[in-house]
């Protein structure tokens, strides 16, 4: 049985209320196929990343994106080409892929994949001190400085280019911070199983739930990392590998949760400690969408659902059976969806 993903929207003359849609099941044997197809290219990818990591310094911005070349016998050729057609006509094809906490642009590389097989350009990057950007994490304590990447790809943008951005977990603190200084360079903003803060709250306000206060989680917990030593303040942070494995990849394939084992890195304190300050005519006019995982256990759903009842976004979808990371375990969903919404007129 296919996963059932739903869609809430403000009114508007087009749509009014929420609409439900089934994901049409497949059989086990193309399942397989294509999950077989892309593990083949998360090796590749991985490969490239590690050549990249032996060539270049720290100072580069490490990017991900473009890299795999279609196939004649891909088994998603087919079975994509209707999408193909109805994304011809897109004006802003270029989708830009964030990382949450301990991750890098390789947690994307299914999603990277099957974009490209639409015909759309996803890039994916690695946020300051994440994935294989040599700096230090305990020298990162900032948002801007961990935004960096993303900062000076949208600089770097031409006037007449908008892209479509789409983070995960903290990395949607990532997402607010480009909306509140980069509104006209950012079509839509989609924010999975995100961080989607208010106006002066921080992104780890939004795991309070789950780790307790800032404060009680600065002072008491096992996971912080002290760069600077222990009589300084922690810069950053950690979990254990087996708390880990139960709270982002509960239904994640073996294969990929074996990879992020060997792959996270410590997560930078300093940018999930700090208040964002947004504004309704910078950052309120950018045109936001969630999504939700409801099977998720480092950000329950109840908490997801009180971050879109408090700064409630243009669309609302919901990925049935997907853990914290659906680019893992729910990727063809997840990849519907994207399309869906970069179709939005």
């Amino acid at each position: 049985m296919g996963n059932i993903i739903y869609r809430r929207k403000k009114d508007s003359k087009e749509n009014n209320g929420s609409r439900s849609r089934r994901i049409g099941g497949r059989s086990q044997r193309k399942m397989a196929a294509e999950e077989e197809l892309l593990h083949r290219q998360a090796l590749s990818m991985v490969l490239y990343q590690h050549q990249l990591s032996q060539r270049f310094d720290g100072s580069m911005s490490r990017r991900i994106g473009s890299t795999s070349s279609r196939r004649h016998t891909d088994p998603l050729a087919n079975n994509e080409k209707k999408v193909v057609e109805s994304l011809e006509n897109i004006k802003f094809r270029r989708v830009v892929l964030i990382h949450g906490e301990g991750f890098g642009a390789w947690c994307w590389y299914k999603t990277i994949a099957q974009l490209e097989e639409v015909g759309l350009l996803p890039t994916a990057m690695d946020l300051t001190g994440s994935g294989i950007d040599l700096i230090d994490t305990n020298t990162v304590t900032t948002l801007a400085e961990y935004s960096k990447s993303l900062i000076q790809y949208l600089e770097a943008l031409p006037e007449d280019e908008k892209v479509i951005l789409v983070g995960h977990s903290s990395g949607g603190a990532c997402l607010s911070y480009a909306l509140e200084n980069f509104p006209e360079k950012i079509s839509k903003a989609i924010f999975l199983c995100a961080t989607m803060v208010s106006n002066g709250q921080r992104p780890f306000d939004v795991f309070a739930e789950e780790l307790g206060s800032a404060e009680r989680f600065m002072q008491e917990s096992e996971f912080l990392i002290y760069g600077n030593g222990k009589d300084e303040p922690p810069t950053g942070f950690m979990f254990e590998k087996q708390l880990m494995k139960g709270l982002y990849f509960n239904q994640s394939p073996t294969k990929d949760v074996a990879l992020a084992m060997v792959t996270m890195r410590p997560t930078p304190l300093g940018p999930i400690m700090e208040k964002l300050s947004l504004s309704p005519e910078k950052y309120g006019s950018g045109r936001r969408f969630y999504i939700q995982t409801l099977d998720d256990r480092a950000l329950s759903p109840d908490v997801q659902e009180k971050l879109v009842r408090e700064n409630p976004p243009e669309g609302v979808y919901k990925i049935k059976g997907s853990d914290h990371c659906p680019f893992f375990s729910k990727p063809q969903s997840l990849h519907k969806i994207l399309v869906e919404i970069v179709q939005i007129p």
